[in-house]
């Protein structure tokens, strides 16, 4: 185990490194490197493109690796060959936390840019119905309450649903959609049996096995980090389901409709205001240590966090603007950066 000082050390050294290479005329690290969320991605590269038009600035290099990977490339370490911020759809995690301060990214910042939903959707041409966190969870968990899952179609879960093939296109088990789904949507189902719910105090680590893990003999279907495979999916297969997040929706609605969850469709306002089942905060994390050395990279911040106002530019993009209190302490936050603690994520 380092001691701190060393880790201090090896972080100074990086940096420097960091700071030389943004200053060598190569043009790799004079520009901002973001990483993450395949969610977040749209909404950090509309905010990229209004970024680079001050002229001030170069692009940011963004890549989509969804939250999970995002999350191993950033916390790697502090230097020029380590992304300055993690696009997010869902909040860190605290063993992400630990892996970061190991490796002395020690200064970090968490920053919300606004509110998505986790949306059910089918092709406009399909069935039409409406489910239930509880039919979700039963159609794509790998052990319903513990027993293996049998259901075919979805009239196995309810003779009120359609007799179709249960065909479910979601995320990966990399993206933060993925999390968000098992968390928003599966765990509500699974707590509807309280055997499996007191599973939660008594043994957690089989509560996440019964509750979280989804099925991999067919009916779901991984669809990668692009939601927008998925869209096309739809459009191809009417009898199919798609889970993805909100924004993707909002942009195909010509072709696409939203699910119902327990009677609420994914709309606006039903996300905004928390109605909806499968509402979450979208977040970017900083790394401190890098803003002054890599140029724009606070600027960026206040530009994302600008832009996600009722009027602004990203919420005509599909972002859902944070309630007011939040909005005023994030703007606080891109100012001031304060650096994330592990009690924060407990």
């Amino acid at each position: 185990m380092k001691s701190k000082l060393a880790i201090i050390a090896l972080a100074t050294v990086a940096l420097a490194g960091c700071e030389n290479q943004a200053g060598s005329g190569g043009g790799t690290r004079d520009q901002i490197r973001i990483v993450g969320s395949s969610t977040v991605f749209p909404f950090a590269k509309a905010v990229s493109e209004n970024f680079v038009a001050s002229g001030s600035f170069k692009a940011p290099v963004l890549e989509s690796t969804g939250t999970g990977a995002g999350m191993s490339l950033f916390c790697s370490g502090v230097g020029a060959d380590t992304p300055d911020i993690e696009n997010a759809s869902r909040r860190m995690k605290a063993t992400e936390f630990e892996l970061c301060q190991t490796n002395g990214v020690t200064d970090v910042s968490e920053i919300i840019v606004g509110i998505d939903g986790i949306a059910v959707a089918q092709s406009k041409e399909g069935p039409g119905f409406t489910l239930t966190p509880e039919q979700i969870y039963k159609a794509i968990a790998a052990k319903p309450f513990g027993k293996e899952n049998g259901y075919k179609k979805w009239s196995d879960i309810d003779p009120s649903l359609p007799s179709k093939p249960i065909s479910v296109y979601g995320p990966p088990s990399t993206s933060g959609t993925r999390d968000a789904l098992t968390e928003l949507i599966m765990e509500v189902g699974c707590k509807t049996d309280p055997a499996t719910k007191a599973l939660k105090d008594s043994n957690k680590e089989e509560f996440e096995a019964v509750c979280h893990e989804i099925r991999t003999d067919g009916p779901y279907l991984d669809a990668g980090e692009n939601d927008n495979l998925i869209v096309q999916k739809l459009k191809s297969n009417p009898n199919a389901v798609g889970i993805f997040g909100y924004s993707f929706l909002e942009e195909n609605l010509d072709t696409v409709r939203g699910i119902p969850i327990s009677g609420v469709t994914p709309t606006y306002e039903a996300i905004a205001s928390g109605e909806y089942p499968g509402a979450r905060p979208l977040f970017i994390y900083v790394k401190k240590q890098h803003v002054g050395v890599i140029p724009g990279i606070q600027e960026y911040v206040t530009e994302f966090v600008n832009a996600g106002t009722r009027d602004g530019y990203l919420v005509k993009a599909g972002l859902i603007a944070s309630p007011e209190e939040t909005r005023t302490k994030m703007v606080a936050a891109a100012k001031n950066l304060p650096v994330l603690t592990k009690d924060e994520l407990q």
